[in-house]
């Protein structure tokens, strides 16, 4: 059931919004060569309860840290952790969720990691346009396919692939809410857009040409490419206006 939300949700939601935009910006200086992803973890985490929040991800159906940090063939849910320190070269997705006054905000970005090679910097920067392209075509009465199929039309001239198996979802008061959002196009999300749905618009982009993902035994979360290969995203959270869609978590 896709809950609409009240002018009251509303601005919760953009209050939770604006706190998670400000979380990744906080950190972003923090993002060098020699970092740990657990002081980056630490860092997020202290940011937010002094801002009177708290981490959404941390002891989320189990999943230990306050943040998400996916490092290069990592597609998400990355656990930080202190021997992942990052290298001149890697590239790194920061997912921050945070509950601000019982409602979430959400997003992520990929940040790059001192020199970074060009084939992936134009993946993280075509990645970024993929999401900006599928959040333009968030339109009141449009259907929600039309994000799909934005994304896909964008990427597929480049021989990426989209991640299938994660999309973006509903978000308020619950974490995850209704609608599930596809990165490519599907009947599936034949979906009408009212006014005060919100949502998040997050494509997680291959850098090789298969769309499959392998989940780790180890610790039930992280996610990686099956082919090893290189993997970028990018995430708001939004809501459906009566004109263009308002990004909640706007840096």
């Amino acid at each position: 059931m896709i809950i609409i939300k009240t002018a009251e949700e509303i601005e919760k939601m953009r209050k939770a919004g604006a706190l998670a935009g400000q979380v990744l910006s906080y950190i972003e200086p923090f993002v060098n060569e020699g970092v740990s992803t657990l002081e980056l973890d630490n860092l997020c985490a202290e940011f937010t309860k002094n801002h009177g929040a708290i981490s959404a991800p941390l002891n989320y159906h189990g999943f230990p840290k306050s943040i998400c940090t996916s490092i290069n063939n990592v597609v998400c849910h990355g656990i930080p952790a202190a021997k992942d320190i990052l290298k001149n070269g890697d590239i790194v997705n920061v997912d921050i969720t945070v509950i601000l006054d019982g409602y979430h905000g959400d997003t992520s970005r990929t940040f790059m990691v001192g020199d970074v090679d060009e084939k992936i910097v134009n993946l993280v920067t075509r990645t970024e346009k993929a999401m900006y392209r599928g959040i333009a075509a968030v339109k009141a009465g449009k259907y929600l396919y039309e994000v799909g199929r934005a994304i896909e039309k964008y990427i597929a001239k480049f021989g990426y692939s989209i991640v299938q198996t994660y999309g973006g979802h509903g978000i308020g008061k619950n974490f995850h809410e209704d609608p599930h959002v596809l990165h490519h196009f599907s009947q599936h999300n034949k979906i009408r857009l009212k006014e005060g749905m919100i949502f998040t618009v997050e494509p997680m982009i291959n850098m090789g040409q298969s769309n499959q993902v392998e989940t780790s035994t180890t610790d039930d979360w992280t996610v990686t490419t099956a082919d090893g290969s290189v993997s970028a995203q990018f995430e708001h959270t939004i809501l459906v206006t009566s004109g263009e869609a308002e990004i909640l978590t706007a840096r």
